[in-house]
């Protein structure tokens, strides 16, 4: 795929679900902002001209039926071969201006993952309260499970080298994938790269398909499964633990009357106070077992990065990036 020679080649993923009134205007902008790339829409079931509207306007469209950005993305992933991947929503609300600083940013900095924050997030008719507080409480969820800095790990708008796109495996079938693929980075040990990006104003006739109870729910369920499959010893050590407390809080009473009269009278409350320790013991033996296990899987997703070349430093275009940029290299994890 890598020549010193050339330049990179661009792929704009654009997953779409009834964007037909906007995705005509997005491919021309990103086309626009981004000679030389090409884009494809992933239409993920729709119902009205999407797929027609975006072939019209210069699109490559490939169709994924059964509905779920998750699913539309994988897809992408898949399919498509590039040196360079951005990703952005079909609805006009990421600014397609700000894509070549995006893409900059990615080759001259060497990260694998740029992330576009959400500048103007505060501003409610752009972004709703119940999305912009439970961002915010996913994020920081994020951040403590897994030990990182992330500023936004819903941002749709990302670009990504080739090695992280195709060591992917993750199944994401949602609204999640934003998330999986903010903790996949950190789970291989990717570099990472924050920018600010504006977030506009959906295009007129368009509608949110997020639903922020149900779909922040799944995420935030997603994100305790990715800390179990991460750090398998804390998570069943920490499920341990509880059940051991709950098992001292029954036992105590028992132990206690039997130390005073050498009696056990309540032989259900011993029996299930045993059991539940029980319970705590092959919980915790369960953890150790999926942590052998869970290294093998990040080896294996390390070797599937490291077996892509890297965007080489030629590749990168002079001059400096306008932009406002956070780095982080995520440290190897232990358990």
């Amino acid at each position: 795929m890598h020549n010193e020679n050339r330049r990179p080649t661009i792929a704009v993923i654009l997953p779409c679900l009834n964007e037909g009134a906007a995705i005509a205007d997005v491919v021309g902008r990103f086309s626009a902002a981004l000679p030389g790339a090409t884009v494809y829409v992933f239409d993920n079931g729709s119902d009205d001209d999407t797929a027609e509207q975006a072939q019209r306007a210069g699109a490559i469209v490939r169709s994924v039926p059964r509905r779920g950005k998750g699913r539309a993305i994988v897809k992408a992933f898949a399919d498509v071969d590039a040196d360079v991947y951005l990703m952005a929503d079909g609805d006009g609300t990421y600014s397609a201006e700000d894509a070549p600083a995006i893409i900059e940013t990615l080759l001259r900095s060497g990260a694998d993952m740029v992330t576009g924050i959400r500048r103007n997030e505060s501003d409610g008719e752009l972004y709703r309260h119940g999305h912009r507080w439970g961002n915010r409480l996913l994020t920081q969820v994020a951040n403590l499970l897994f030990r990182e800095s992330f500023s936004d790990v819903l941002s749709g708008y990302r670009a990504f080298s080739r090695r992280f796109v195709k060591s992917f495996t993750l199944q994401p079938k949602g609204f999640e994938v934003e998330m999986m693929l903010t903790l996949h980075g950190a789970e291989i040990g990717a570099s990472h790269v924050e920018v600010p990006v504006r977030y506009e104003p959906r295009t007129a006739g368009t509608a949110s398909k997020l639903r922020t109870y149900r779909d922040g729910l799944r995420i935030l369920t997603y994100a305790l499964v990715l800390m179990k499959e991460a750090h398998p010893v804390r998570f069943f050590g920490w499920l341990a633990l509880l059940l051991l407390g709950m098992a001292a809080i029954l036992m105590i009473p028992i132990v206690g009357e039997y130390l005073q009269t050498g009696l056990v009278p309540r032989f259900p409350t011993l029996i299930l106070a045993t059991g539940i320790g029980v319970a705590a013991v092959i919980l915790f033996a369960a953890g150790v077992v999926v942590d052998s296990i869970s290294r093998r899987a990040k080896e294996q997703k390390r070797f599937a990065y490291l077996s892509q070349p890297p965007l080489l430093p030629a590749h990168a275009p002079s001059g400096p990036v306008d932009q406002e940029i956070t780095a982080t290299t995520p440290q190897p994890r232990d358990s």
